[in-house]
């Protein structure tokens, strides 16, 4: 081999090896980001509901029933699915249940595993 050939195939050694490393961790970069994603909206659903709950709790303890179910239904996205809330009145504080279903990845592909918030409010019985 020649001085000039030598020198030409000498620097192309590693040419390449970053790309190839990079597709090869591309799907577990993609699977963290999907993970992380997932575990953000869980947290979500647990705030929403939770917020749901409390709203419909306070309806429900100065309007009544027929308030607490819309009022959960109000603070819930159309996206998510929601049973209807269970409300109720216990001793003096009134208290909602608000139920939505574990979505994957976003809000509409449910899997069946419901995320509970509870809410309570005193009962104010004058208000009526």
């Amino acid at each position: 081999m020649t001085g000039r050939r030598r020198f030409l195939f000498k620097d192309r050694g590693d040419q390449g090896q970053v790309v190839f490393e990079f597709v090869g961790m591309l799907p577990y970069i993609l699977l963290i980001v999907v993970a992380v994603w997932e575990c953000v909206l869980i947290g979500y659903a647990f705030s929403l509901a939770g917020n749901a709950a409390d709203e419909a709790a306070r309806a429900g303890a100065v309007h009544g029933a027929g308030a607490c179910q819309e009022a959960a239904g109000e603070h819930i996205g159309g996206a998510w699915t929601m049973p209807p809330a269970t409300c109720g009145r216990s001793g003096n504080v009134y208290k909602a249940e608000v139920r939505l279903n574990l979505p994957i990845l976003f809000p509409g592909f449910n899997i069946g595993v419901p995320i509970t918030g509870t809410g309570g409010s005193p009962y104010e019985e004058g208000l009526r």
